[in-house]
């Protein structure tokens, strides 16, 4: 089973974009039960960052939600922000 840590500033932005807002919420929820069965599923649309982000992985919420990431093992997941595509990345 993968186990997910949230960043410190992942956890303000959650408090922030997400915790007031019950359909970003829903959707954040149901799209994290499906990345912990499975990082690569198709519909996550799950990709590596290049660039000043390299290293770190992305996936979709929404159309315009990502959330990005860091392996940290194989079981490990670190959360570090989540927000519109512009602000992500």
């Amino acid at each position: 089973m993968i186990s997910i840590i949230w960043d410190q500033g992942f956890k303000r932005i959650y408090k922030n974009k997400v915790k007031n807002n019950e359909e970003l919420k829903r959707r954040f929820w149901e799209t994290m039960k499906l990345f912990l069965q499975e990082p690569f599923n198709t519909h996550l649309r799950t990709h590596k960052l290049t660039g000043k982000l390299e290293g770190l992985w992305a996936f979709s919420v929404t159309y315009d939600c990502r959330v990005s990431f860091k392996f940290i093992d194989k079981d490990k997941i670190l959360l570090i922000d989540i927000g519109g595509h512009d602000e992500v990345y």
